[in-house]
């Protein structure tokens, strides 16, 4: 299938807005919004998308339209880019140990594997 990079920067505000409204829900809008992306290759730049995956989360999908219309969240989301930038993360995925060893990129299962015993043996 034809494979897209999208703007997640709205998607990230409709993950805030559940982390603050109904935090049980959040890790139902990110599998949806994955499965939005990666199983139907859908625009998630598009807010009938956004909201649609909202929706099948189990969120209000005509309050999800409106933290889109409205800007809200778009500050939390701007400092959290911040403070991960901040700490040398510039692309996905990318992985925290402990609050501060990364392991950025794609990596093959070896490089974890050397990694998380390098990191074992420091602590």
């Amino acid at each position: 299938p034809d494979s897209r990079i999208w703007n997640t920067f709205d998607a990230h505000r409709l993950l805030h807005w559940a982390h603050e409204t109904a935090p049980d829900r959040q890790e139902a809008l990110k599998r949806a919004l994955f499965t939005a992306h990666f199983t139907e290759n859908r625009n998630l730049t598009d807010a009938g998308v956004l909201t649609q995956a909202a929706e099948a989360a189990g969120l209000d999908r005509a309050e999800a339209a409106e933290v889109l219309a409205s800007g809200r969240y778009a500050q939390d989301v701007r400092s959290a880019e911040d403070l991960w930038r901040a700490r040398g993360i510039t692309s996905v995925p990318a992985v925290v140990v402990e609050g501060k060893y990364l392991i950025s990129g794609g990596q093959p299962a070896a490089a974890f594997e050397q990694a998380l015993r390098q990191i074992a043996s420091e602590v």
